[in-house]
């Protein structure tokens, strides 16, 4: 999307830029945009900027800018779901209050404690919050928050309190909480904004590639042993079919690399009807640009995660999630440590799976193997 200067009043011009003005970097910071100008900017001592050819803003970020001024922008846009909202806003506060004027030798850095103190917000409220677990639940919070931590700047205020409101608002699949485990909102809700999804899945099809007859098959054969109704079982291939609309969305659709088991494609559910339709379904889907499939050989020695997951990739600045699932709850994280090992299994498994041509020549003959069954 491109977007003159007109568009954002509250900086007005490249001068203003020039000056490290903060707002439009607040955007940037906030919104999670990539911004990229044509312009000499930070050429001359006293603007703050170092080194030349950067902004930074009230708060330390800097946004590189270069070339000749033309008075345009060019800017990608992270998307706005309520989840990455919340993760957008929590990331955020997190940063300020870790940069906020202490007091201390250093200058820098409050605790949650100190950042909480007079105001409505618990610590542990304001931990979730940086998190992205939850929303602050009134705007006097966040703006008791953003005064502690020395924010001033309108544009940045602004931009910070819709933040807040988009947060707070409600994703498609909040209807269906009461028919989740535990923590798979949040998963759900990460999942349709991600960029790419890195998925491992040991056991059945993946939720995203099923068809609803495999989805239906799969949660009959468990009814009588969970104890659950029709209505549950409904209620999740409904799920289901909502979250795979991300794949083919015309906007934007998430890119998605999984790593099956082959122990799920031999793994029947439902009978060989419901496997062809499954099989036929999952060829489909290799067939697009932003799918790959890659199978793991029950035959070969090679290493095996002993957990499915998903590592959810976003635009930056947004930090990479992992979601890791139990039999009764969804764990999210984006702690660095799990991060790595997550990434170190996936790699493993990606080098010692089939190719992604080896998976269309593995259904194709899995299909014929139901005509002779």
């Amino acid at each position: 999307m491109e977007l003159s200067w007109d568009h954002f009043p509250q900086v007005g011009s490249g001068a203003a830029i020039e000056q490290g003005n903060p707002a439009l970097t607040g955007i940037c910071r906030v919104v999670g945009i990539r911004l990229r100008t044509r312009g000499t900017v930070c050429q001359t001592p006293g603007t703050g900027c170092d080194p030349p050819g950067t902004v930074r803003d009230s708060v330390g970020m800097r946004v590189e800018l270069a070339g000749t001024v033309r008075k345009e922008v060019e800017t990608v846009a992270a998307k706005t779901g309520p989840t990455i909202r919340r993760m957008q806003l929590g990331q955020e506060l997190r940063r300020l209050r870790e940069q906020a004027d202490g007091g201390g030798e250093l200058g820098r850095g409050i605790t949650r404690g100190q950042a909480v103190k007079g105001t409505s917000v618990s610590e542990s409220t304001l931990h979730r919050v940086e998190r992205g677990l939850t929303s602050l639940p009134r705007v006097q919070d966040l703006k008791s928050l953003l005064k502690r931590y020395g924010v001033t700047d309108p544009g940045d205020i602004e931009f910070l309190l819709d933040i807040h409101k988009n947060s707070l608002n409600r994703g498609w699949w909040s209807s269906y909480r009461l028919f989740m485990p535990s923590g798979f909102n949040l998963s759900v809700g990460l999942e349709g904004d991600a960029k790419t999804l890195r998925i491992y899945q040991p056991d059945v099809m993946f939720g995203l590639l099923q068809t609803a007859g495999y989805a239906r098959a799969m949660f009959e054969s468990a009814k009588p042993v969970d104890e659950r109704n029709t209505e549950f079982v409904e209620r999740n291939i409904e799920i289901r079919m909502r979250r795979k609309e991300a794949i083919t969305r015309s906007e934007r659709p998430v890119e998605i690399h999984a790593i099956l088991d082959e122990a799920v494609l031999r793994r029947v559910y439902g009978g060989p009807e419901v496997m062809r339709e499954q099989y036929e379904h999952l060829l489909e889907l290799t067939e697009l640009d932003n799918v790959t499939v890659q199978i793991l050989p029950m035959s070969q020695p090679v290493y095996r995660s002993g957990q499915n997951f998903i590592l959810m990739e976003f635009e930056p600045p947004l930090p990479t999630v992992v979601s890791v699932d139990a039999f009764s709850a969804v764990s999210v994280t984006d702690k660095d440590t799990e991060i790595w090992a997550y990434r170190r299994r996936f790699d493993a498994m990606r080098a010692d799976a089939g190719s992604p041509r080896a998976t269309h020549d593995f259904l194709k003959r899995a299909e014929r193997e139901l005509e002779r069954s």
